[in-house]
């Protein structure tokens, strides 16, 4: 720990201050969080995923100190799409004692830009590192967490202070580890604290490990080993709308799939509370299979499905195929496994929802729609009778 000025302590931003990521590189700048593995970023296909698992989606900074002044330089990538305005700066919260009390941006930083919205080829444009800046904290000794822009590529380089700052041990709450689509990664939602399981995980009084990747529950083998070898009390993969979207198999391939991602799982966590969530309510794709592909027709980006319902009966997928054959392999696989549930995502933003909070692009939610989902998932899965419910800050 070293002094800056007169008032200013600058923490190096190590492991130990960091929650939520399941890898760290050493970057030329500083370190750079990653929610997959190293062996498994190896083994990625394509540049979405690779994307999307360096995204910070529920990596946060977690600290005690008496500083009201906190400085975090930090270097973003940027995404914006060829043809599109650029998005607002990615919001950094600041939590006190797990209450949001602060949130900043970061101007600047490199710039992805998307060239090819189906390969998502992309050039990048180097820039300026910068700092998200809080003042005016509260002066007594309090725990501090930082979430980093939860769709923002984002390398820490220093953590500076008016005060010491101290790691916050790990223990105490429940670990929650979740594998999901864009909506789980945090598609549309305002800021970090506000995507849907970051919410439902603050209502559920758990730790959480977000491995929501954009456009990529695919159940690649990979994404279950990692999930395998991570440490959680809890464990929740919400499984379907992806498989249909990108339309990557038939039904023949997906029931084999669905069983081998949870088989792997379970090598690694083999009484662990275990969720299968199917999905969400999405019109465009309840009984339309895939591939999707973005609609301009209204004057704005919306999404479509584009293959033949007629087609179904071939073993391509919808969700409600997808529904089905989940609801029916978790049965199967209950009689021998008292700790695997299942949860029709339609129980988490079904019709009412939709009437109430329609999907502005057709397939994500809004800012009120994670906030429902959020609740949503709180009530069935954390509440009394939920799978879970109870256990050191678990219930609700």
């Amino acid at each position: 720990m070293t002094t800056t000025g007169p008032d200013r302590i600058t923490t190096p931003v190590t492991a130990d201050l960091l929650r939520g990521h399941l890898d760290l590189e050493r970057t030329a700048h500083g370190l750079l969080p990653h929610r997959l593995p190293a062996r498994a970023r190896r083994q990625i296909p394509d540049d979405q995923l690779a994307t999307a698992e360096a995204q910070p989606s529920g990596v946060r900074l977690v600290f005690r100190t008496r500083a009201t002044v906190v400085e975090l330089d930090t270097l973003p990538t940027k995404r914006v799409y060829r043809g599109f305005p650029a998005p607002p700066d990615g919001v950094y919260d600041l939590l006190v004692d797990g209450a949001l009390a602060a949130q900043a941006t970061v101007a600047g930083g490199n710039v992805r830009t998307i060239t090819d919205m189906f390969t998502q080829a992309a050039e990048v444009t180097e820039g300026p590192a910068g700092t998200a800046r809080f003042t005016g904290l509260p002066a007594r000794d309090k725990e501090v967490e930082i979430w980093l822009p939860h769709a923002e590529i984002t390398e820490l380089i220093a953590l500076r202070t008016d005060a010491p700052v101290e790691p916050v041990p790990a223990g105490g709450r429940r670990v929650w580890l979740h594998h999901g689509s864009s909506i789980s990664h945090g598609s549309n939602a305002a800021h970090p604290t506000a995507i849907w399981p970051a919410l439902a995980a603050a209502r559920g009084g758990v730790e959480l490990v977000n491995l929501g990747f954009s456009g990529s529950a695919l159940l690649d083998p990979f994404t279950a080993r990692a999930m395998r070898d991570t440490p959680a009390d809890l464990i929740s993969l919400k499984i379907g709308i992806n498989v249909v979207n990108a339309d990557v198999m038939r039904l023949r391939a997906f029931g084999p799939a669905v069983h081998g991602f949870l088989d792997t799982v379970r090598d690694g966590h083999p009484a662990t509370p275990l969720l299968v969530v199917s999905p969400l309510l999405c019109p465009v794709q309840e009984d339309t299979p895939g591939p999707l592909a973005p609609d301009f027709a209204a004057g704005t980006l919306r999404f479509k499905a584009t293959g033949d319902p007629a087609e179904r009966a071939a073993g391509r997928l919808t969700l409600n195929v997808i529904r089905d054959e989940l609801a029916r392999i978790v049965e199967a696989r209950a009689a021998d496994d008292p700790h695997l549930h299942y949860l029709d995502g339609r129980d988490l933003y079904g019709e009412e929802d939709h009437a109430e909070f329609p999907l502005p692009d057709g397939i994500h939610p809004d800012p009120a729609g994670h906030r429902r989902i959020g609740e949503n998932f709180a009530r069935h899965v954390f509440g009394a009778g939920g799978p879970f419910a109870g256990g050191p800050g678990g219930a609700v």
